[in-house]
């Protein structure tokens, strides 16, 4: 088996292992740690704020989100007088933001615990099994009687690959290339005062045993796996 290779990747993700993911150097060059929402726990938590260190996001793909009735947290924010000229700018990368809105679960004390973390995560990722297994009014039901925002966890919707090809987007379509429901829970991987280095992930990942993937494999790989650019 080849270290580092999708094949790899995709039987960790199956088996409710993480992965690493890198970009591209021509974006934000950063490598996240990716685990499937359905495999949390605190110690998965613990593992992402430690071993990795930046924001703990839950992603899914935008279908669900525009069925929840989830705005995209830029436009939400531009109907709001002067809070609009932040929303209109962008980063470097030029991409638009994948951020919705952010939630708590309504059964956690503070919300920013490892246990009140994954009790969210999970419990998102129940709403993403729902609406998946044909039931979305069930869905609806528990997102809007079970959560409380704004929270502790930033929700992510993924565009299609045509439109934007960031850490939401690559995850989303290993998932579904997998077989998978589209939910996972990521956060970037830091060193002191900076993101972690292309490098310094490959000499974490291989003291891990975890499988690392880079954006342009993805990419090139679901250019023969048409689920990978549904939106």
């Amino acid at each position: 088996m080849v270290y580092g290779g999708l094949k790899w990747a995709l039987e960790a993700l199956a088996s409710g292992s993480p992965i690493m993911l890198y970009d591209d150097d021509s974006r934000e060059g950063e490598v996240d740690l990716v685990y499937p929402a359905w495999a949390v726990n605190a110690e998965v938590i613990y593992d992402l704020r430690v071993s990795a260190g930046g924001l703990i996001c839950y992603a899914t793909d935008r279908k669900v989100t525009e069925f929840l009735g989830l705005p995209w947290g830029d436009e939400l924010l531009a109907g709001y007088g002067r809070l609009g000229l932040l929303a209109s700018k962008r980063l470097k990368y030029g991409d638009k933001p994948a951020f919705t809105i952010w939630v708590n679960h309504v059964n956690v004390k503070t919300g920013i615990s490892d246990e009140d973390r994954s009790l969210t995560l999970r419990s998102l990722d129940e709403v993403v099994r729902l609406y998946y297994e044909g039931k979305p009014e069930r869905a609806l039901e528990k997102f809007y009687g079970e959560f409380q925002a704004p929270g502790h966890v930033p929700i992510l919707a993924a565009r299609s690959l045509r439109e934007r090809r960031g850490h939401t987007e690559l995850t989303i379509a290993l998932l579904k290339a997998a077989g998978l429901r589209p939910s996972a829970v990521f956060a970037e991987m830091l060193s002191k005062g900076r993101s972690a280095t292309l490098e310094e992930a490959r000499s974490i990942a291989a003291g891990r045993k975890v499988p690392l993937v880079i954006g342009r494999d993805i990419l090139e790989w679901c250019s023969k796996v048409e689920v990978c650019w549904d939106s």
